[in-house]
């Protein structure tokens, strides 16, 4: 019951800070011995270039009963600065039912192309018939909810000068309708820190869904099915080549308002993720791939069996209070995470449904306190929710469910 104990907390660990300071301690060798991987710098890519030099880009916009913010994407697309005869705008609509389609229509004389799925069978069928109707050497996806800055599209799509690069990551920039970062805006700090990282060390392993590009050849072999960023970056690798996060490539989106549809985007996103890395489990094998199936084991597997180890933890520790001081203490302090969490759960609920004013507050040691617990509490919501979410995946993935169909989260 020890082992099991303290494995479950090992793999936890390992699975949020393991894994990263182990990249860390790569990183900075490779730093002292292999100096010459980080020739191309940020200015080497993101560099002034001639229009004759830039590559032909297909960006590629996926929508699904978007009538309310189509047209600002619209517009949001035709503002980014790149050559107009090197790019084509692609919407592909995922058999829309309401006015989505004749809005992208509207667009036909500014060169923007719809290309709507016969049937609706989701996100990446949608964007199968897109890849297959696209021209340009390198593919750009966008979903409606992301607004770009006008030099985004050149930024991401610079890095392509370097051959060994495959596709490429945005950053994510996640604010609330106050413009404040959340708890959350840490998780994916976080996850945002990580990902330089992969880059720097390797590879990427993961990709943000909503503003990525690739080159075409990595998007011959498209899976309807399969969860596009994701299957991009291990298709990337099985090319030969590598995935990188640029953080000068930023997609701006607004947190979903509703907790209960932020959750459900968790489990589907997690669900998908799940499909896509059994289906190429074969990535995991150290013996073909390396460094790359230490990384896919590390960053995707042990992170999605937090929960299942969490659980072991809380039902092991208290097993053993009669082993000493130590696991009455360990206890304690899960317990105190898992109520922590409860008690933002509820305080945050009971916050947006007060109408009443606050009164001023004065910078007080009690007010300091009470601003610090808070951020603990929410740290704690959100690492609770996070793995709740995978859970619920894993359970909805060994039912036999697939989240194919998608509904645009509403932001």
């Amino acid at each position: 019951m020890k082992f099991i104990f303290w494995f479950s907390l090992f793999v936890v660990f390992y699975a949020y800070f393991g894994y990263v300071i182990f990249l860390m301690l790569i990183d900075a060798w490779q730093r002292l011995f292999k100096t010459d991987r980080n020739a191309r710098t940020s200015d080497d890519t993101h560099g002034p270039r001639a229009s004759h030099e830039l590559p032909r880009v297909s960006f590629i916009v996926t929508a699904y009963n978007e009538e309310q913010r189509i047209t600002r994407k619209m517009e949001n697309s035709l503002s980014l600065d790149y050559p107009a005869e090197k790019l084509e705008i692609i919407v592909a609509s995922d058999c829309s039912s309401d006015g989505t389609d004749g809005i992208v229509s509207s667009y036909a004389d500014r060169g923007v192309k719809l290309v709507r799925a016969p049937k609706r069978k989701g996100k990446e069928h949608a964007q199968m018939h897109a890849v297959r109707a696209a021209v340009g050497d390198i593919l750009v996806f966008s979903d409606v909810a992301t607004v770009l800055q006008p030099d985004a599209l050149q930024r991401i799509v610079s890095n392509f000068q370097d051959p060994a690069i495959g596709c490429v990551s945005s950053e994510d920039r996640f604010i609330d309708q106050d413009g404040r970062v959340s708890g959350e805006g840490l998780y994916v700090r976080y996850e945002m820190f990580l990902r330089a990282l992969e880059s720097r060390v390797n590879t990427l392993v993961g990709m943000s869904g909503s503003f990525f590009a690739a080159r075409s050849e990595v998007c011959r072999d498209w899976a309807p099915d399969l969860q596009s960023d994701f299957n991009t970056l291990l298709n990337t690798v099985k090319h030969g080549m590598k995935g990188i996060s640029d953080p000068d490539s930023i997609g701006y989106y607004e947190n979903i308002a509703d907790e209960r549809k932020e959750f459900q985007r968790k489990v589907r996103t997690v669900l998908r993720g799940i499909t896509v890395l059994l289906r190429n489990r074969q990535l995991m094998n150290p013996f073909r791939h390396g460094l790359f199936a230490w990384q896919l084991v590390s960053h995707k597997l042990c992170r999605w069996a937090v929960p299942l180890f969490l659980a072991l933890a809380l039902v092991s520790n208290a097993v053993l209070l009669d082993a000493g001081a130590i696991y009455v203490a360990l206890l304690v302090l899960q317990l105190s995470l898992y109520i922590a969490a409860l008690w933002f759960r509820f305080q945050n609920q009971s916050r947006n449904s007060s109408t009443k004013a606050k009164p001023p507050e004065r910078a007080t040691a009690a007010i300091y306190l009470r601003s610090v617990l808070d951020q603990i509490a929410r740290i704690a919501y959100y690492f609770s929710s996070v793995n709740m979410a995978i859970a619920w995946a894993w359970f909805k993935y060994f039912k036999g469910e697939r989240a194919t169909l998608w509904e645009p989260s509403k932001r």
